[in-house]
Order: C-alpha cells, then structure tokens, then sequence
C-alpha cells in the first residue's frame, strides 16, 4: 500500500462528491479481470527466477567468506557464476518489484472498505503496472531460454563430407562457402583451423574457429545431417544424384573447465605433413595426432609447418570436443535435436535437404520449407534460423 499512498500523497485530492457513485460496480469487472491475468503466469517460471535470485545472494555471501576469498580459484569460480546468473537476477529484482506494486494495486480495488481516492488511483495504476509486469516477464522469459547460449561467443565447426563421393566432398565446400557468406554478413570472425581437400576442388572436411556475438544462438541449430539432391557437376546425362554431409557445432567457452593431463590422458604422434607446401612439409615432422585415452576422441593437424602452432590447435579442438562430450552427458534429456549432431554421415540422417531442381530448402525438424535454395547458398540464412530459434524458445519455455 505505500506504493500507492505515496502516489496519492503527492497530487491533489479532490472532493469525495467527486468519486462517481458507481465507482464500486465500475472496478468489479477490471479486478476480477486482472486478477485472472496474473493467475495466468507460469508459477513454474516465476519459481525457477526466484531460484537463481536466491543462489545469486548466496554465492555473494560466500565470496564475502574470508576463507573463499583466500581460494582464488574457488572465487573466480564463484565470481563467474555470480556474474552469469546476475543477468537473470537484477532484471528479476525490478520484475518483483512492478509485480507487488500490481498485486497491492489489485487487492485495493477489490477491497470495498478502501478509500475512494486510493481505489480510483489504484484503478488508473493497474493498466501501466500490467504493461510492465508483462513486458518484463516476457524478457525474463527470452534471458531465462536463450541466456546460456546467448553467453557463448566462440565456436568450432566442422563440416565433414558423408555418402556421396566426389559430389559430397563438392557440397562440403559449397556449405563451407554458405556458413562463410553468412559469417560475413553477420560480423563474425572466421578462422580455418584445418582443411582436407577433395578432388575436382572440394572438401573432405574443414574445421573452422568462429567469434561473435550471438554466434552459437545463430550456428547452434546447424549441426546434423544434410543432404543434397542436385544434377552433379561429373554427371554427363543430367540425372539427380542425393549426397550427404555432417555438420559439427562445439560450443567454445571463454573457459573451459576440462582437466587434461596431456603428457598422461593423452597420446600423441608425430609425423610429416605431406601435401603441397614446398619440401619442408616432406621433410620435417610437423603433422599432429592427438588420442584421448580416456574417451578414444582424435584430432589430427597438420594445417601448419610449425608442429608447435599445429600442436597448440589439436590441443584446443581436443578441449573443446571433451567439452561438448561432458555437455551432452549432463543435458543427454534436454536438446536432443541439437545434440545429437554427428551421424555416421549417412543420407538417412538428415536434419535439412537442399533440393536445386526445385530451388527448395527443407528443415525437418519443423517441416519447414523454403522456395530460395539460391539465397540461402549466397548465405541468407536468417529466415531459416529465426524460424528455428522461435521453434526452440517456444519448445524450451515448455520445458521449464
């Protein structure tokens, strides 16, 4: 109630002749209305925010523990966490608020015994209140869903050709040339980490480092099978031919907390490059090939002729697979679609087919089809990620 009586406070009352006398029977309809309103919130949301408000305000109290703070790594840790959840918490601190004002506003009006000018104010109150309340849950609603990997701005992607030949190794480049035009127009940084190449100039496989903003809310849908049905460039009677690729997306925190002892978890072998590159890559050793004992993950590399800078990168692709496979083992329940990215490459496991002949591009994941195969290749991918990104915030605020 101070909300309001402060309000009332600071403006001029007028007369109670002037309060209609109908008032009562005029905000009758507005309180049991609006009363339905608020019932309507997800509970399970308004929860799962007070949650992380309060291991918010613990963490606080621990990293103000002498004994935290003399662990740095204990606090840093602590720090991260705090810093993480504070972009759910502060605007979840300001919703409470709008929303207490609203329920006080609510309970005034349908309280007869109330006074009239505190009734008539709470009545001009509750509109502006039930505007905010809903605008800033539905935001708390958007950080809640898409937070996490909103907070991840680097990635590796991996393109790896499947079934289909030459025309595979063909449209592993023409999906590495798609992804790289889209890159561009979005801002975000692109590094070849390594590249395999095929005959008749495609690829085999390509490892890209990728840094933005917002890059793994917008490259995280693409991993999975993808399939291609197209006249090839190596057939001579025009016929249609189905090839496959794989695409990866690892998602590359600023840190990764993966414990590798690499002179004892991990094997390594040294060898020569081979490949074009003058005589040095013939002769010196400089090719890399890492083997996780544990988990039996590899990572070859043997993009540069120094095998410091070539050990230094299969060392972080080796993190950053580790990573995803501790992720996907916490989360085995949740994404699943986005998960399970890498098949055996094989046609039937297919997440999207680019269909040339019919200038079609199918997602089946939400039987969408779009008639711009020809811009989508030139890159023009927001039609088709905004369309899956509405699709996961909607499947995700489900599973709250």
């Amino acid at each position: 109630m101070d909300f309001l009586w402060g309000r009332l406070c600071g403006r001029s009352v007028g007369r109670l002749a002037d309060v209609p006398a109908n008032f009562d029977e005029g905000v009758v309809g507005t309180v049991t209305d609006r009363t339905a309103m608020v019932s309507e919130v997800d509970d399970r949301l308004i929860a799962k925010l007070d949650e992380i408000a309060a291991r918010r305000d613990e963490l606080n109290v621990l990293m103000g523990d002498p004994a935290v703070a003399a662990d740095p790594q204990r606090s840093i840790a602590l720090a991260r966490e705090a810093g993480r959840l504070g972009r759910l918490a502060d605007p979840h601190l300001e919703f409470r608020r709008v929303r207490n004002a609203l329920d006080e506003a609510l309970s005034i009006l349908a309280d007869s015994s109330q006074d009239p000018e505190l009734r008539q104010l709470a009545a001009a109150e509750v509109d502006e209140l039930q505007a905010r309340h809903d605008r800033m849950l539905d935001g708390l609603k958007e950080l809640l869903v898409i937070g996490e990997d909103a907070a991840i701005t680097s990635v590796i992607l991996e393109i790896r050709a499947g079934t289909g030949g030459d025309e595979a190794a063909l449209f592993t480049r023409d999906l590495y040339e798609m992804y790289l035009r889209y890159c561009e127009r979005k801002g975000f940084k692109v590094e070849v980490l390594d590249q395999s190449g095929g005959d008749l100039g495609g690829l085999k496989e390509i490892i890209l480092s990728v840094k933005g903003p917002d890059v793994y809310r917008c490259l995280g849908y693409e991993g999975g099978g993808h399939r291609v049905q197209r006249v090839p460039e190596t057939e001579a009677q025009g016929r249609i031919h189905t090839s496959a690729a794989t695409v990866a997306v690892l998602p590359e925190p600023d840190e990764i907390n993966i414990d590798v002892n690499w002179d004892t978890d991990v094997e390594e072998f040294v060898s020569r490059a081979g490949g074009p590159g003058g005589q040095n890559v013939n002769k010196v050793s400089s090719a890399i090939r890492l083997v996780h004992k544990g988990s039996g993950i590899t990572v070859s590399m043997r993009d540069e002729k120094s095998q410091h800078k070539n050990r230094a990168k299969a060392r972080r692709i080796m993190l950053t697979r580790l990573h995803e496979a501790e992720m996907r083992h916490r989360t085995s329940q949740r994404d699943s679609t986005r998960r399970a990215m890498i098949g055996s490459g094989d046609r039937s496991q297919r997440i999207r087919t680019y269909n040339f002949p019919q200038n079609r591009c199918t997602d089946h994941r939400i039987n969408l089809n779009l008639y711009a195969l020809d811009r989508i290749m030139q890159g023009e991918l927001d039609d088709l990620i905004e369309a899956l990104q509405t699709h996961d915030k909607r499947e995700r605020l489900k599973n709250l």
